[in-house]
């Protein structure tokens, strides 16, 4: 392209204006190009039948969500559609940003969601259903049955927030969780009581493990509807989506989708009709909750981020100590062992680590997750404690060690009196560090269906629709707990840097 521009300006006037002419119209083909491929983001982490890998073909994706953009893409006169991978809390965010045009992957049609942006209208009607372990199905036929049990769900869904709602009144427990497959895990493994999904997603894992494992109740807890999502800037394009689903429903395209997939259900003509016949949605909705709302459950989350980060530091600092005196003072053996498991531990990821001690040991002990939490990060950073105090006990000249064994001190007297306050006073510092990090880290637990604060905050954005209020929200909390500990750690130099001195 450059030499042929450079030869265009050798040319004659007339043969650069043509060469110019010819540029333009090779830009406007590839932006009409660009134009006529609908660009659209889902999960497919959520698998089938929403979206999925395709097991023939690992680079393109299935699923009856797929086949919907699809024909949205045939009625809007594009060429084809292009897929774009997006976490499933995301699709939101990310459509406002313009990475894709249209959002697709079982979105939910909320208030606070069409408050925010373009949605289009429902096009899948799902059910909200309770599943139970067999032999509960006689004892639970409802909410209102699992008072003080523990219920599992997706974060940031509407069945997240029938149980947050119902939490008041029926005492249940709600217990979030990042994907739709550890719950029903869980509910086999007795470390919840049931599980309120989508009864697509409920059918699903029922086949997978079988059709015994689990009983999912007829009663609905309640209704919903699945939506695409656009940018709020995207009015007139969602009215054109629109057409194209109403008209999908009029030929039987979309019903032929859903029949493929095997979700088709007697909910889906009366959905089907009643949208036939409105003449126009009602696309106002109340505006998003205000943020004082959140207050109270960004407060407990906060709550619970600091208790794991004290009882986990606390766990790392023992261990630790426990290790760096078996690196320094043990015998051979134990020197091989304590340095074995702090290599091991630093070189592997604390999230797999998080996943080993709650799901890899159940088959040998259930730990609720809040222990399993602290049990990881402390032994974790103990790994990272270990060195430090290695480190500073190593820094204590050895002319000290030396006249204190010459005044006849025993090793665990100079320990006592001579090496250890300084050691403590080396690595003061370090282990603030470190308890600012593993406070950050704390974050992480959420896997294992702890709601600390960044979790939290992911729910109240996703609910929203932005991350910019949570978000400062999220960072003020974490400031407010670690600004005060680099304080005091300062505080604790100076006075023991003076005294030293």
């Amino acid at each position: 392209m450059l030499r042929d521009s450079t030869k265009c300006q050798q040319t004659r006037p007339v043969n650069h204006s043509a060469c110019t002419l010819a540029l333009t119209l090779l830009s406007l083909g590839a932006q009409d190009t660009t134009r006529r491929v609908l660009v659209w983001g889902g999960d497919a982490e959520g698998g089938a039948p929403f979206v999925e890998a395709d097991p023939s073909h690992p680079s393109q994706v299935r699923g009856f969500d797929v086949e919907v953009a699809d024909r949205i893409a045939r009625g809007l006169g594009r060429h084809s559609a292009r897929f774009l991978q997006v976490q499933w809390s995301n699709i939101d965010q990310s459509v406002e940003r313009g990475d894709f045009v249209l959002g697709l992957s079982g979105v939910e049609d909320t208030p606070a969601r069409r408050a925010r942006h373009s949605v289009t209208l429902p096009y899948f009607e799902f059910r909200e259903v309770l599943a139970v372990r067999p032999e509960d199905r006689d004892r639970i036929h409802g909410l209102a049955d699992l008072r003080g049990r523990r219920v599992a769900t997706l974060g940031a869904t509407i069945a997240y927030d029938l149980l947050v709602s119902a939490r008041d009144s029926t005492g249940l427990i709600p217990v979030s969780y990042d994907d739709d497959v550890h719950p029903y895990a869980d509910l086999v493994a007795g470390r919840v009581d049931a599980v309120l999904l989508d009864h697509i997603i409920a059918q699903r894992a029922l086949r997978r493990r079988g059709g015994s494992a689990f009983t999912i109740l007829a009663q609905p807890v309640a209704i919903g509807h699945y939506v695409g999502v656009l940018a709020h800037a995207d009015s007139l394009l969602r009215d054109s989506v629109d057409g194209v689903l109403r008209e999908a429903m009029r030929d039987g395209s979309l019903e032929q989708i859903f029949r493929r997939w095997s979700v088709w259900d007697p909910s889906q003509p009366v959905l089907f009709d009643r949208v036939l016949r409105s003449s126009a949605l009602t696309r106002t909705a109340p505006a998003a909750t205000h943020a004082l709302a959140y207050l109270p459950s960004l407060a407990r989350a906060a709550a619970v981020t600091l208790l794991v980060s004290l009882l986990s530091m606390t766990l790392a600092v023992v261990v630790g100590l426990a290790l760096a005196s078996g690196r320094l003072y043990g015998p051979a053996w134990v020197r091989a062992l304590t340095t074995i498991y702090i290599e091991v531990i630093r070189g592997t990821p604390l999230l797999l680590q998080l996943f080993v001690i709650y799901y890899g040991l159940a088959g040998v002990v259930r730990l609720p997750a809040f222990l399993a939490a602290i049990l990881a990060l402390g032994l974790n950073y103990a790994a990272y404690e270990a060195e430090i105090y290695r480190g500073a006990l190593e820094a204590v000249p050895r002319a000290q060690l030396e006249a204190a064994r010459t005044l006849g001190l025993s090793e665990a007297q100079i320990l006592r009196l001579v090496r250890g306050p300084q050691a403590l006073r080396y690595a003061l510092a370090p282990m603030t560090n470190d308890f600012v990090a593993l406070l950050k880290d704390s974050a992480l637990v959420s896997v294992i269906t702890v709601v600390e604060l960044t979790k939290q905050t992911a729910i109240y954005a996703t609910n929203i629709g932005s991350w910019v209020v949570p978000g400062i929200l999220c960072a003020l909390v974490y400031l407010a707990m670690s600004l005060p500990l680099a304080r005091l750690a300062r505080r604790l130099e100076h006075r023991w840097g003076g005294r030293a001195a």
